[in-house]
This record gives C-alpha cells, structure tokens and sequence, in this order.
C-alpha cells in the first residue's frame, strides 16, 4: 500500500487559502457551535451505533490511538465549506455502517481542530487515513468514488488481517468486555463461568487437554465472539503443543543456532511463553520477522498472532508488539 504522498491529489481542496488564523478562529466557532447542535456535518450519523464518531483533539488519542488498536479506524479529515468533503463524507459514513464494526470513520473537523491537521500534514482536503495499531499505514487525498473507496478499504481491511487485529464487536457488548476481560479467566469463580467454560477449565486441571480444546471448539462455533473462548483455547494449544516437546534443550540449542529457522524458534517462543515470559517469546519471533521474507516470515507471523489471542487486546505487551509487527510488515 502506498503512502500519502503517492496518492492523487484529484478532488483535493487547496487548505493554503484558509490558513489566515483569524478565519480559522471564525470558523472554529461556528463548526463547535454546529457539532454541538446537530453532532458533526452529518444530520443522522453522530451516533450510528459508534460506528461513526466526530474527533477533537482533546479525544483523538482515546477515539483513534487507542481505539485503532483492536480495530481499524478511517480518519476523514473535512471541512464545512469543502465541496469535495461532502461528496466524499457521506460515503465514508455509508460504507462505515455497512461494515457494521469492522472498522470506525473517525471524522474530523480541520478548522476546529488545526493541530490533528498539521499533525497529518494535511496540506489539502478531504484525507482519508488508515490508522491501525497507532499507526498511519495508508491514506489518499480527494474524493474518490464509492467503488475506489471500497477497493482501498479492502486492501485496509487486509492489512488489519496480517496483523491479527481482532475485529470490533458492537460497543460495550458483553463480547467486548469478555475479550478485555479474558486475563481474569483464571481468578474467576466457578460461578462466574458459563458451564461450557467450567467443563473445558475441568479437562484441562485433568490434564484432559484434547477434551478441553473440543469443548472451547464447539463453544467458539456458537459464539465466535467468546473472550474467554479465545483465551483458553488459545493457552491450550500452547500447552498441547509444549507436551509434544521432549528436549527442552535441544529446542534451545537448535533456536540459538538457527535464529532465522521459524520452526525452531516458535518452538522455543511456545516454551517461553508458558513459563511466563510472553514478552520474550514475542521478541523472538518479530526478529524472525524482520530478518526474513517469504513463508518464513508468514509461519513467524501467524504464530505471533496465535500467541496474541492468550491475553487480552488491552495487554500492554500485545498492545507493543502488535505495534512493532505493524512497522515491520509495512
């Protein structure tokens, strides 16, 4: 995917003619004053079930920073008196509420918010920005028509799939609050368990790990969106896995003599992993990432990602290493 400066500018709106700070100032009143009557440029949208959210800067780092970490967020840089924004806005805002949470339109007002326009460098209007994981990794300038947008959102979405980004349930579901909640699974009380996970908790004190990973299965089949699923299934397999490995030091040897075989070291990142140290378990494997191409990289990744699924998407390791991956992969 290409960068903002590689784009075309067809459609863009020159910002350098409405850079006269007192106009800004005029201008900046009159759109708060709009925002807090109507809720942003469009009249049905404000609340869109969060799919569609207007930004300041007082709320970008929670509304997209943070957010662009468990899900994609589209940044549509506008303005009231822009023609092209209001071609464009409305498709953004479309497509934003068919994906129905795949990813979120982040709106904003470049008048009313002079300083998120100079830090995206946004010489002309609309841009559109990709961010994922805290990190622009793609963007175009001008509007552009519905089937482009859908193209170019595609290719987002793919990206935000490399990453193992995992996508967006409806705000404030219990779903959301499960996957946020997944690293208390263990300090729960047999209460506080549905009784699919109580079964599947009890295979695995028995040892019973095949059983266990049948039951988180089935559970996950039925609701894709189970945190708590996730979590357990995905320790699991960690530890199916680490029961298959009879020499703990040959794996060690082996990862210290092959550090750029995948093999080896997802082996040992496994190990590492269910003696606690997570963090360096992801080390190991974004340097096999970045030290190689093809396959190789791609076994590393999937496995980095796997490991993800054990912690919750607010861990800050994962939260550091999703972010590494992303500078790695583009």
């Amino acid at each position: 995917m290409q960068q903002p400066r590689d784009f075309s500018l067809y459609g863009a709106v020159d910002l350098s003619a409405r850079q006269a700070a007192a106009q800004r100032r005029q201008q900046a009143a009159r759109a708060a004053s709009t925002a807090s009557a109507q809720g942003g440029p469009a009249d049905d949208s404000g609340d869109a079930g969060g799919y569609v959210i207007d930004v300041t800067e007082q709320t970008f780092n929670q509304d997209v920073a943070t957010r662009s970490r468990t899900v994609p967020v589209i940044v549509d840089l506008w303005a009231e008196w822009c023609g092209p924004c209001k071609q464009l806005s409305p498709v953004l805002e479309k497509l934003a509420l068919e994906a129905n949470g795949a990813w979120v339109l982040a709106r904003i007002d470049v008048d009313a918010n002079p300083r998120l326009a100079q830090a995206f460098q946004a010489q002309s209007i609309p841009m559109v920005v990709a961010i994922i994981g805290g990190q622009m990794v793609d963007a175009f300038l001008g509007a552009m028509p519905e089937s482009q947008v859908r193209q170019w959102l595609d290719q987002v979405l793919s990206v935000a799939e490399q990453l193992g980004l995992p996508p967006a349930g409806e705000p404030g579901t219990e779903a959301d609050a499960a996957a946020e909640g997944a690293d208390d699974a263990d300090d729960a009380d047999d209460d506080d368990l549905p009784p699919h996970l109580r079964a599947a908790r009890d295979a695995i004190e028995a040892g019973e790990l095949d059983s266990a990973a049948s039951l988180l299965e089935k559970a996950l089949s039925e609701v894709p969106s189970d945190g708590f699923a996730k979590s357990m299934l995905a320790q699991v397999n960690v530890m199916r896995r680490v029961s298959g490995y009879d020499d703990v030091a040959a794996i060690a040897r082996q990862a210290a003599e092959r550090p750029d075989d995948p093999d080896a070291q997802v082996k040992l990142a496994d190990l590492e992993v269910a003696s606690g140290r997570a963090e360096e378990a992801f080390d190991r494997l974004l340097g096999v990432i970045k030290r190689t191409t093809g396959d190789d990289r791609n076994k590393a990744r999937v496995h980095l990602i796997d490991l993800f699924e054990i912690f919750p998407p607010g861990d800050p390791a994962v939260k550091s290493a999703r972010q590494r991956l992303a500078s790695l992969l583009f």
